[in-house]
């Protein structure tokens, strides 16, 4: 289409289409998810060696890389043999960044207390631990992400940035562990329950954890400050993960979603998503606090006792850490700053 006026025709300016904006919009979410997160915790604690036992739980544990599984950072008890078989948890990070010890006081909690966890991408600085998962340390993205298709391209640079990581990282993450369970010389040989596992994520990483979700292994889903687009675009573009709003009802594991307040930009996301996914689920959320969580406080703050709880839950079949969510008086119940929805509970 043509200027009606004016002695030289010039192409008028097409309008954005509202899919382009509704990426564009979803895409900066995401971004600033990260950015948001820069904010160094109140509570931060000093940054400490990756082998230096950390963690509140029976069995302290460490972050680690392994030469078997370079792509990630895995975090785990000092004592394997005195923690039991442990449970398998696949995390992804939020701002689809490629650096495995962006939540590490979190994940090293959850360690603690008789779990192996596995985050996307290998150590990074320790910037990244003390910005609780700041966009700034991105690290290196990882081998089939859009990043990394946009570097082998040579590609100008974007904001926001095209996801580092992929849903894919998570299932890598349990072949890995599933084999090293199986493999005579490994420190992980028969010592890994793998009929237990649950796969996890902060935003961007909560979109690829519903997408890994589908896999007939995992039997748990947490999504943390995060939920799926009405757009299945979304997902696709900004977390390299396909998961459509159409994948939520045939999901029927244990699942749960927790948020800040409504100051967190995926609370109605993370609202519409419990309300259509088929199993058992929580639906948290905590005044005060907005989409960064407390992830990079000592211990992971006040979202690391949740998520251990609906790990032993769901995972072990620990009716004492049960109560956190269930029953009249239930722990959480009890605290003002939480609030708390359920459905389909006593499904097992």
């Amino acid at each position: 289409m043509t200027a009606a006026t004016g002695a030289a025709h010039a192409p008028q300016a097409r309008r954005p289409s509202a899919r382009f904006m509704r990426l564009a919009r979803a895409s900066a979410c995401l971004a600033l998810a990260g950015a948001a997160a820069q904010a160094v915790a109140a509570d931060a604690p000093a940054h400490v060696p990756a082998d230096a036992p950390q963690g509140s739980g029976p069995y302290p544990a460490i972050m680690l890389q392994e030469a078997t599984l370079p792509t990630h950072t895995v975090y785990r008890p000092v004592d394997l043999a005195g923690a039991g078989k442990l449970p398998i948890v696949a995390w992804g990070n939020g701002a689809c960044v490629n650096v495995g010890n962006m939540f590490r006081y979190f994940l090293t909690e959850i360690a603690s207390h008789g779990f192996i966890a596995i985050a996307t991408g290998p150590i990074g600085t320790p910037r990244a631990e003390t910005h609780r998962g700041g966009y700034l340390e991105r690290g290196a993205p990882a081998a089939g992400s859009p990043a990394a298709g946009l570097a082998a391209a040579k590609g100008e640079a974007a904001f926001p940035p095209p996801p580092g990581t992929t849903a894919a990282q998570l299932i890598a993450a349990i072949d890995w562990a599933v084999a090293e369970n199986r493999r005579a010389g490994s420190p992980y040989f028969g010592r890994l329950d793998t009929g237990r596992i649950a796969v996890m994520g902060q935003s961007c990483g909560g979109l690829q954890a519903t997408a890994a979700a589908r896999d007939p292994r995992v039997s748990a889903l947490g999504v943390w400050n995060s939920g799926l687009f009405p757009d299945a675009e979304v997902a696709r573009k900004m977390a390299a993960a396909d998961a459509p709003k159409s994948l939520l009802p045939t999901l029927k594991l244990a699942s749960i979603y927790v948020t800040g307040d409504a100051s967190d930009q995926a609370f109605p996301n993370a609202d519409d998503d419990f309300a259509h996914i088929g199993g058992p689920s929580l639906r948290l959320w905590r005044e005060g606090g907005g989409h960064g969580g407390t992830y990079g406080d000592a211990n992971g703050g006040a979202y690391a006792p949740v998520a251990v709880a609906f790990l032993k839950w769901r995972l072990q079949g620990d009716r004492q850490a049960a109560r956190l969510f269930t029953g009249p008086d239930c722990g959480l119940c009890t605290q003002p700053a939480w609030h708390l929805r359920s459905k389909h509970i006593d499904r097992p």
